[in-house]
């Protein structure tokens, strides 16, 4: 029960300061200027032109990069000390960047905006925001007690373990993002054509 305690209590912590990022990221896109709108609506344009042109290796590459990069590097921090400074930054900056992304389409488009960025990041927040929780709450733990081994306190401290559990946990979660990565590279090109080719003729 203590232990399901600490859990909960690991997971809030890093819910807040994912929660603080997403504040942050509303409040840096009221900075985005009006120009954006066409700059995105360019961007979406030439996503689309890449994948009619069949660059499929690129597309998965940059696809496997936005859903393994939180989730990954999670993962790695749960190795080093560090971890216990860099998890929350991370989460911080996780947060900050989506809530950031999708303000910025809901400020340029409006209502349009919405719908968009449902397309481009719904299903990706889906997948990658559970996994990356999943990951980063033992990790916090595993970094918490390797602090408490570096100060000296290794006596009154759990050894370190990264047992079949740890690597359980990645394999299955990193089968998760892929089918979600897939499902991504499927889907979202063919919803932000229907919603683009809408905008276009309206």
């Amino acid at each position: 029960m203590a232990e399901w305690r600490r859990q909960v209590f690991r997971l809030l912590f890093l819910a807040l300061f994912f929660f603080a990022g997403v504040i942050l990221g509303q409040v840096f896109s009221s900075q985005v200027p009006d120009a954006a709108g066409e700059e995105l609506t360019r961007y979406l344009t030439d996503f689309l032109e890449v994948e009619r042109a069949d660059q499929s290796p690129c597309a998965a590459l940059s696809a496997a990069v936005l859903y393994f990069r939180y989730p990954l590097a999670a993962f790695l921090m749960g190795f080093a000390s560090i971890g216990v400074v860099l998890l929350p930054l991370t989460t911080g900056a996780f947060g900050f960047f989506l809530s950031f992304s999708v303000c910025c389409f809901t400020a340029a488009f409006g209502s349009d905006g919405v719908l968009l960025a449902l397309a481009v990041f719904g299903l990706r927040c889906a997948v990658t925001l559970p996994c990356y929780f999943l990951l980063a709450v033992p990790s916090l733990e595993r970094s918490v007690t390797l602090v408490c081994l570096s100060f000296g306190r290794g006596r009154r401290t759990a050894p370190v373990v990264y047992g079949r559990a740890w690597w359980s946990r990645l394999a299955v979660l990193s089968g998760v993002l892929l089918a979600g990565m897939c499902a991504d590279l499927m889907l979202t090109p063919l919803f932000l054509r229907q919603l683009l080719e809408r905008m276009l003729a309206g």
